[in-house]
C-alpha cells in the first residue's frame, strides 16, 4: 500500500494529505441551511452538511492530492448519521482515486485492538460472507499500550496490503509530558520510533515499509533524530500551517530520496475560504478557495525542499 501512495506522490509532485475534519462552523451558512431543509437542525441535517462539505471540497481538489485523511472523532460526535457520512465519505474519496486514511488513532490491546483492525483495514465474516467496515487504506495507531495494541493491526496490514501511521511524537504542545520523558537517558519518544523501525522491517513494500509513524511538524529536530532511526517508515506529518509548523521545518522528515514523508493540512484548506488571504472566493465558492489552498501549499513545501536540496528544481 506505501508503494501506491509514493507513486502518486510522485505523480502529482505532492507529499501532501488533506485532512478532512470538518466542524459544523467550518461548514458554510448556505450549505447548512439546504441540509436542515431537508432533515431538521437535527444529528442527520448535521451530517448531511458535512458530507455536501466533504464532497465539495473533494470535487476541487482530488486531481491535486494523493491522499486524504478524515479524522473519526468529527464525524462521531453527530452518532449514527455521522459515522454515515464518514463512511460515504471514504467510499467517495476512493471512487476519485484518493489513497485514504483513517485518522482513528485507536491504542487498545487482544481482542478490542483485532476488532478495530478489521473494522477499519480488514474484513469481518458475517455467515459464509465477508464485508469491508469502513475500508481505509491506512489507520494511524497510538502504540502506547504496547506490541499487543499495535500486533493485531501490523497483522490485517499484511494479508490486506494496507497500512499504518503509528504515533510516535505528537505535535500537541503537551505532548512531551509522557512523549518526552527520559528512560535510561533516551526519550520515550526515540524509543517507540526504535520499536517502529522493528516492525517496519518486517512489513516492506518495496523501497519503504506499510508501517509509517506520526510525527510533529511543531519539533523539527526531534523529526531530524526520528527520521535517522526509522529510515524506511513514512513519516505522517501534522502540525503544519494552523499549528504553527512552517515548510523549512519540514526539510528534516524527508530522505535524500526526496521521499520519506507526507504533510498533512485540515483546517488551513477545508476552512480556507475563512481566511483574509482566500476570502475573495467567499463561502459560495468554498471549495475553489480549498483548490487555491491546497496549490499553495504544494507551492510552500517544494519550494522549501529545494532551497533544503532535499530535491531539484528539475524534479518539482
Amino acid at each position: 500500500m506505501i508503494q501506491q501512495l509514493i507513486d502518486k506522490i510522485t505523480k502529482l509532485n505532492a507529499p501532501i494529505v488533506v485532512g478532512l475534519d470538518p466542524m459544523l462552523n467550518y461548514v458554510p451558512e448556505h450549505v447548512k441551511e439546504a441540509a436542515y431543509e431537508e432533515y431538521g437542525a437535527t444529528l442527520e441535517g448535521a451530517a448531511e452538511a458535512i458530507w455536501q462539505f466533504n464532497k465539495a471540497i473533494v470535487d476541487q481538489v482530488y486531481d491535486l492530492i494523493p491522499a486524504v485523511k478524515p479524522q473519526i472523532a468529527m464525524y462521531e460526535q453527530f452518532g449514527i448519521p455521522g459515522m454515515i457520512a464518514f463512511k460515504k465519505t471514504v467510499d467517495y474519496c476512493k471512487e476519485k482515486g484518493l489513497i485514504v486514511i483513517g485518522d482513528i488513532k485507536r491504542g487498545d490491546i487482544g481482542s478490542t485492538s483485532a476488532a478495530y483492525a478489521a473494522g477499519h483495514l480488514g474484513r469481518v465474516q458475517v455467515g459464509i460472507n465477508t464485508f469491508q467496515g469502513f475500508g481505509e487504506d491506512f489507520a494511524t495507531v497510538n502504540p502506547y499500550l504496547g506490541s499487543d495494541g499495535v500486533k493485531p493491526f501490523i497483522d490485517v496490514c499484511k494479508t490486506e496490503d494496507k497500512g499504518l501511521f503509528i504515533l510516535v511524537k505528537t505535535s500537541n504542545p503537551s505532548s512531551g509530558e509522557f512523549q518526552d520523558q527520559l528512560v535510561d537517558q533516551t526519550p520515550l519518544y526515540e524509543l517507540v520510533g526504535r520499536r517502529v523501525a522493528q516492525w517496519a522491517e518486517d512489513c516492506m513494500d518495496g523501497t519503504y515499509s506499510n508501517i509509517g509513524a506520526v510525527v510533529g511538524a511543531t519539533y523539527p529536530e526531534m523529526g531530524r533524530v526520528l527520521r535517522k532511526i526509522m529510515p524506511k517508515s513514512y513519516i505522517l506529518v501534522p502540525g503544519y500551517g494552523a499549528q504553527g509548523g512552517k515548510a523549512e521545518d519540514l526539510i528534516p522528515y524527508f530522505n535524500e530520496d526526496g521521499l520519506g514523508a507526507i504533510v498533512n493540512s485540515s483546517r488551513g484548506i477545508i476552512a480556507a475560504y475563512k481566511q483574509e488571504k482566500y476570502a475573495g472566493f467567499g463561502a459560495g465558492h468554498f471549495g475553489e478557495a480549498s483548490r487555491q489552498a491546497v496549490i499553495d501549499m504544494k507551492e510552500d513545501i517544494m519550494s522549501a525542499l529545494v532551497r533544503g536540496n532535499v530535491v531539484s528544481a528539475a524534479d518539482r
